[in-house]
């Protein structure tokens, strides 16, 4: 298990000390950070760092589902973030503003038709 642990559902006015604080009951804490949008304000999740496995799994246990700050938060194991990739090749369920219908459907060629003689 990773020592690292990700708390979302924060209130949004929640400071890293108050993150610390809460899980400094259960071991060391080696680094608390809540996470701001671009615009600089909260964005409702963070993430801890616990000294050891243990107490990171001990405060996993002991506070995910719980609340705090009149707010049910998760708690639970940082994942590592996958790489972002913006090309149209690696999102093709993603929307992302890319027509992937066939050209040959009737609507593709009602366009073409209506370019050429509209």
């Amino acid at each position: 298990m990773n020592k690292k642990m990700y708390v979302g559902n924060l209130e949004y006015s929640t400071s890293e000390e108050e993150l610390q604080a809460l899980f400094a009951e259960f071991g060391a804490v080696v680094s608390a950070k809540v996470i701001n949008g671009a615009d600089g304000r909260p964005r409702g999740f963070g993430f801890v760092e616990m000294e050891t496995e243990e107490s990171a799994k001990n405060a996993i246990e002991k506070l995910n589902q719980t609340t705090f700050k009149n707010r049910v938060i998760v708690v639970n194991e940082a994942k590592e973030m996958k790489s972002r990739s913006f090309s149209p090749r690696d999102n093709r369920n993603s929307g992302g503003g890319y027509d992937r219908r066939p050209k040959d459907d009737l609507n593709s060629k009602l366009k073409e038709l209506r370019k050429r003689f509209g």
